[in-house]
């Protein structure tokens, strides 16, 4: 329970792991981003054939100028590590922002949580094909892949540190390695002129017009957006970023422009081998090796090391690619642990232990081996699900920044935007459409989350809820004043505010409760401001009205849980149990407790001494609640 991920707010502390240097964070990220090119290449290659390197030309473009803007963007408008979610949800006010949340959130449950579970399933199979693989690992894949699985967990339950540590050597060594491949590739095609005249010569089999050549790049496209699965996570992990500075505002300043470096150095490594990777799996294997069943399939840059430079450094480099595919995991592990306790505990949707990383590593663990064992370990089985995540948060993004464009009236940069979000819906429907079953999946978390979360708020409806009291000069007066005698509070739902309201409500105290002219009280008044927020701290304001009235004033979430705060804090800072008056509302019970779900207001008198009751077990200590 030590490392707790603080809720969404500049205020928020981000101290629940060391902060590391930009680089090392890249290379947390990079283990998903980087990772892609053990498989993208075949993809690209089974989805445009000749015309793959163009489909490659195509995400490379959109990476550098569209998806590298959006996110440097969100990088600045959103530094705390909540990334586009967070800029959404301050578009929508109360419940719906919540809502739009939680759907969100579904989704993005579904691209890290099947980000890890396929990268695991995809390090199986490299481990399986391989030609030195142990005989008995054969048959088995889910076996091998829960033991994945259960490792990265323990890396993780260890700490963020380690996670880093790992990842630096496995993202140095695989890069290296297909940099090997890379320059070997390309002094075969150079060295063998008939390799690029038979592949240029497969570029017009199908006529020599824009829209022939085009047309199944264009096609291809959505089938390759798996090559761009790495900001979201980039920009989670901003906490983690070290910065520099003398103050806060240096600080944050600072760790925005580490971030976009970290963000542009992955953009352009990854650029760069994409192109090289799809233009020399292209020319150099035969087509029918990446059809199913064919060497290539899945594996095009293992085909390759293994073809071109042996079988020695072909085990190396699938060693690597085990090893690098199995911590993809990682950056979406860290991802999910930086960004959805942020939200759902803050919303009351998820319990407190919720924020801490070992606890929901050990939940996050266990979905992930259930998922894996319910889909056999089978990367193509769970592949629809990972596009659709991580498509859906693009557009997420891409319509967060456009909006935030437009409210800056940067005409170019929302024209650009609007039309970054076009393409990426695009793509996300046309995913939809050729694998409906990543929506459904989809669906499942976001069902999922929302259950659990309403389930949650419930629970934890009778928690006080409140963060901190503080009472200016005036209140802390008038309390020590009544604390010479009792303190007595009555409840009064602010209308006019003029006088013969106090007056009305103070004749009908007395007649309900049974209290003398001579018994002074205090009246206090709460304003609901946002009743989807969980936890609200107090500042409490003094006024005296119209000469005579003393009234306590201030804003919350709910009514009950603040009053309860208010009294408990009145009781320790004076010694004295003091009492609250309330009028029994009226309508039916149920409907009022509903109104104080959602609204946070409704059947006040009882919730406020459950929720007394709660928090202070000692029936002695309570502070004392009257209804009349």
């Amino acid at each position: 329970m030590a490392n707790r991920v603080q809720p969404v707010g500049p205020e928020a502390a981000e101290d629940h792991t060391p902060p590391q240097a930009w680089w090392k964070v890249m290379c947390l990220t990079g283990v998903d981003y980087f990772s892609t090119l053990s498989y993208l290449p075949a993809i690209a290659a089974l989805a445009a054939g000749a015309l793959s390197p163009l489909a490659t030309l195509l995400i490379v473009a959109l990476t550098l100028l569209g998806m590298l803007p959006m996110y440097r963007r969100v990088a600045v408008e959103s530094p705390h590590g909540q990334g586009s979610v967070a800029m959404l949800e301050r578009l929508l006010p109360f419940w719906r922002g919540k809502t739009f949340v939680l759907i969100l959130l579904g989704f993005v449950a579904t691209s890290w949580i099947i980000t890890i579970t396929l990268s695991s399933a995809d390090a199986t199979v490299h481990l399986l094909e391989n030609p030195y693989a142990p005989g008995f690992l054969h048959g088995h894949a889910v076996l091998a892949t829960v033991v994945l699985l259960l490792v990265l967990g323990a890396v993780f339950l260890l700490g963020f540190n380690e996670a880093v540590v790992v990842a630096i050597p496995l993202v140095g060594l695989f890069l290296l390695l297909n940099a090997v491949i890379v320059a070997v590739g390309i002094s075969e095609i150079l060295t063998t002129p008939q390799l690029s005249s038979a592949w240029l010569q497969s570029l017009t089999e199908h006529g020599t017009g824009f829209l022939d050549i085009a047309g199944p790049a264009i096609i291809a496209f959505p089938l390759l957006v798996l090559g761009l699965s790495g900001f979201e996570t980039g920009v989670s992990m901003m906490p983690l970023v070290a910065t520099s500075g003398g103050d806060a505002e240096q600080r944050l300043a600072s760790r925005v422009k580490n971030t976009r470096k970290l963000l542009t150095t992955a953009a352009l490594i990854m650029s760069v081998y994409l192109i090289t990777t799809s233009f020399i799996t292209t020319v150099l294997i035969p087509p029918e090796q990446f059809a199913e069943g064919g060497e290539a399939n899945g594996r095009a840059l293992a085909y390759l090391a293994h073809e071109t430079l042996g079988e020695g450094f072909g085990t190396i480099y699938d060693v690597s690619s085990i090893l690098i595919l199995w911590f993809a995991g990682a950056s979406a592990m860290a991802g999910l642990i930086n960004i959805v306790p942020r939200y759902l505990p803050a919303y009351g949707m998820a319990p407190e232990w919720g924020r801490a990383v070992r606890p929901v590593v050990l939940v996050y663990t266990f979905v992930c081996i259930v998922i894996t064992i319910v889909f056999k370990a089978d990367v193509n089985a769970q592949a629809g699900a990972y596009a659709t995540g991580i498509l859906a948060m693009m557009v997420s993004g891409a319509v967060a920044v456009t909006v935030s464009a437009a409210r800056r009236r940067q005409r170019r940069a929302t024209a650009a935007f609007a039309l970054l979000t076009v393409i990426l819906l695009y793509a996300l429907i046309a995913n939809v459409i050729e694998q409906p079953d990543g929506i459904t999946i989809s669906a499942m978390f976001i069902a999922g989350i929302v259950v659990v979360s309403i389930a949650s708020r419930l629970s934890r409806a009778f928690e006080l809820r409140v963060t901190d009291v503080q009472l200016d000069d005036t209140a802390q007066m008038f309390i020590r004043d009544c604390a010479r005698r009792t303190v007595r509070l009555v409840a009064n739902e602010p209308d006019a505010r003029d006088a013969a309201e106090y007056s009305e409500k103070r004749a009908q105290s007395m007649k309900d409760h049974d209290l003398t002219d001579e018994q002074d009280f205090i009246f206090v008044e709460i304003t609901v401001t946002d009743p989807s927020e969980f936890a609200t701290g107090l500042k409490v304001h003094g006024e005296v009205m119209h000469g005579r009235y003393r009234v306590l004033t201030f804003e919350s979430a709910t009514v009950p849980n603040a009053l309860a705060a208010l009294l408990l804090h009145i009781r320790d800072s004076t010694g004295r149990q003091p009492h609250v008056y309330f009028e029994w509302t009226e309508g039916h019970p149920a409907t009022n407790f509903l109104r104080f779900l959602f609204i946070g207001v409704g059947e006040v008198a009882p919730v406020t001494r459950e929720v007394l009751r709660r928090a202070e077990p000692e029936k002695t200590k309570r502070p004392h609640v009257h209804a009349g």
